[in-house]
């Protein structure tokens, strides 16, 4: 089956060089990239007027986070309807006018796909309420009778991702307390039941709806966590393990064997469309070796590698973690797909930087300790991204990064959002800090993100100086030194390549070869000497001679003998 797709991109469906292989993606979390509309809240016009930007960047793909009609609870992570836009995003036209321009530009477009949970909205649920317990319509979703003489207490002792119990008890339609539905995250976004057959094929009526109007792919949330153990035994997670799991012992609720199905069946339907469209899951699991299990062949083509996300700034671990990375993806057939920053982890321009530990879904506030301020943080930030880059496979941007920015920790209370900060009465801040609406322009209103001055998050005022304008004329910036390696990057084939390590350096430094290019990375070490028969291509830091300080990368194009 095919739709269109602009003459801009070219198909090559031979194994192994799927465009999704080598890809730069780059995620657009559309609440806060571009406001059209100048209501503080971003939208898919707006997305569309900054394309131009993101193709002058050398991206090859977006990722554009939910744009589907909802109640917003949990920004747009609770979908009412799956086939249509939320009114404040804009419309279906605008998102195929959306769709049909960043292929003019020679950009794909992959979409968020919500499987694991609906909004409480949605009409399905709305029908399992006003439902008896074992009717059809509350089969689509986990409820349960409650334990206790009259059902008083919930199913288990599972507790939401974003704080407090799992459970809800709802009221019958006679107004009496009845059965308890299991929400993994808020209240509002009760899971489905996967095990129903009637949940499974409505998925693969989503799924073609949008494959239909031309998307490139999928980008699946919470891709570990839709089949849940049929026992539902009670559970205590690590608390120290991230919030979406990575448990070397899975919880009953993350990396049931079952899940895998889901995906072979979705395979299926891909392939059914011309064009290499491509499934991308959010696995949060506990090794490379078990995120590989989602890319084999018949299942996913991408998974998030949370493991080298997560890691901290340390030569041997994140040299481990590559090595084991290659090997586990490799085995499979599949690309690594290496990330730094998403909408949901602190930004890696503050992250890497901190001294204390910053688990996933916690966030950073005013009372954190010992946070750098970016002009002390970004060197590292920098280094981190000419490293990852320079990896053979694909990697994800998130937006913004490429202006250098940081974590705004800063936020006062009254104006935070995250679902975490309320149902944890604010011991969690959650992920406002990192989805703070984008700088364009220093000198307009809401510096660029629209033409009133309105922002859904307020923008930090020290942000005014990194805005996009004034980065794009300054050799220097962090824009321009993106711009580079993305250039370099496509023109050396280092997506494509192999890595094989450079041997012969301090502890404390990485070096690989990857093609024609050297790439060193020193960490903590003193200077490094550069090989003397080396041509500089790309530094993320100014270099004054021959030798790269700490924190870091330097690519080089090495003739000869040393």
């Amino acid at each position: 089956m095919t739709s269109p797709h602009d003459e801009h991109l070219t198909n090559n469906s031979a194994g192994g060089h799927e465009w999704w292989r080598s890809a730069v993606i780059y995620q657009i979390y559309p609440r806060s990239f571009a406001d059209a509309s100048g209501n503080g809240v971003g939208d898919l016009q707006g997305v569309a007027s900054r394309l131009p930007e993101l193709h002058e960047l050398g991206i090859d793909a977006i990722w554009l986070s939910p744009f589907m009609t909802s109640p917003q609870k949990d920004a747009g992570y609770d979908v009412a309807d799956y086939c249509d836009v939320d009114s404040i995003f804009g419309t279906l036209d605008d998102f195929d006018a959306l769709l049909a321009q960043a292929h003019a530009h020679g950009i794909r477009m992959i979409v968020d796909l919500v499987p694991n949970h609906s909004s409480d909205q949605h009409p399905w649920f709305q029908e399992a309420l006003a439902s008896p317990p074992g009717s059809p319509a509350r089969s689509r979703y986990i409820f349960r009778d409650g334990l206790g003489e009259h059902g008083e207490h919930p199913p288990n002792n599972w507790e939401s991702i974003f704080g407090g119990g799992a459970w809800t008890r709802i009221k019958e339609a006679d107004g009496s307390l009845g059965q308890w539905y299991l929400h993994l995250f808020d209240s509002s976004q009760p899971d489905f039941d996967w095990s129903n057959e009637e949940v499974k094929t409505e998925f693969r009526r989503i799924l073609r709806f949008w494959l239909d109007r031309g998307v490139d792919g999928f980008r699946v949330d919470v891709a570990h966590g839709l089949v849940k153990d049929q026992d539902f035994p009670d559970y205590s997670p690590d608390p120290e393990a991230a919030s979406m799991g990575g448990e070397e012992i899975p919880a009953p609720y993350f990396e049931q064997p079952a899940v895998h199905d889901v995906y072979r069946d979705w395979r299926t339907v891909l392939d059914e469309y011309d064009g290499d469209r491509a499934l991308c899951g959010e696995a949060w699991v506990s090794s490379v070796e078990k995120m590989a299990l989602w890319v084999r062949p018949d299942e996913m083509h991408q998974t998030f590698n949370f493991e080298y996300l997560l890691a901290p700034w340390d030569a041997s671990e994140l040299r481990s973690i590559i090595d084991r990375s290659v090997s586990a993806f490799a085995a499979v057939g599949a690309p690594g797909t290496w990330v730094l920053s998403n909408h949901d982890v602190v930004r890696h321009a503050t992250r890497l930087s901190l001294v204390e530990e910053t688990p996933q879904g916690s966030g950073i506030g005013p009372d954190f300790p010992n946070v750098p301020s970016r002009a002390d943080a970004l060197p590292r930030a920098q280094a981190a991204t000419a490293l990852m880059l320079a990896l053979p496979g694909s990697a994800y941007l998130y937006q913004g990064e490429e202006l250098g920015l940081d974590e705004v920790h800063d936020l006062p209370a009254h104006v935070r959002q995250d679902p975490t900060w309320f149902r944890t009465d604010g011991q969690k801040y959650g992920r406002d800090g990192c989805r703070v609406p984008l700088p364009w322009e220093s000198d307009q209103p809401a510096y660029g993100f629209n033409d009133t001055g309105r922002s859904w998050l307020p923008q930090p005022q020290r942000w005014g100086a990194i805005a996009r304008d004034a980065q794009r004329s300054d050799g220097g910036s962090t824009l321009n030194l993106y711009r580079r390696l993305l250039r370099l990057r496509q023109q050396f084939g280092l997506g494509t390549g192999e890595l094989e390590w450079a041997e012969g350096y301090p502890d404390g430094v990485l070096a690989f070869q990857n093609g024609p290019v050297l790439v060193l990375t020193n960490f903590h070490a003193d200077e490094v000497r550069m090989p003397s028969n080396s041509r500089v291509l790309v530094s993320s830091i100014p270099l004054s001679d021959d030798r790269i300080p700490a924190d870091a990368t330097v690519w080089l194009e090495v003739q000869g003998e040393s």
